[in-house]
């Protein structure tokens, strides 16, 4: 039976780097955004003048992990704590799965359609970019 997949869209993306580039330029830092489909590939990306370059691949990686995972990266970093029950999960999938802040899925009526990643400035920082920019087309984003 065919089924249907919502996912994020060019125009979606758009709407959401400009909402993180707001909140970035009212923290007053420059930033790497990242927006992804709901099959985590790549289909936005903005980098500020000025945005450090080695948070290109971080936030580009952030984005992809929350899709993959379903879970922000602020939370996979409590899991993947000594002890917790995903410890050692950054070294899979390559070593490209990033675990700390600034990574979410968004999600529209309770369906994940994609997911942003944020880098440039603290773990905080980071999160209320990526929150900002989930807001733009997902009211009620939630870390």
């Amino acid at each position: 039976m065919p089924r249907t997949l919502n996912t994020l869209t060019l125009s979606d993306a758009k709407q959401m780097l400009q909402a993180g580039k707001a909140k970035a330029a009212n923290l007053g830092i420059p930033y790497n955004i990242a927006v992804v489909d709901a099959g985590g590939a790549l289909i936005a990306f903005t980098r500020q003048d000025g945005a450090l370059a080695g948070s290109i691949d971080l936030a580009i990686s952030k984005a992809k992990t929350a899709r993959m995972f379903d879970k922000t990266t602020e939370y996979l970093a409590e899991l993947a704590q000594p002890g917790a029950p995903l410890f050692g999960i950054e070294q899979s999938n390559g070593g490209n799965v990033v675990i700390f802040g600034g990574g979410l899925p968004v999600k529209y009526d309770d369906q994940i359609i994609g997911a942003v990643g944020t880098s440039a400035g603290s773990v905080e920082q980071d999160i209320a970019v990526a929150m900002a920019a989930a807001e733009a087309i997902s009211p009620n984003a939630k870390p």
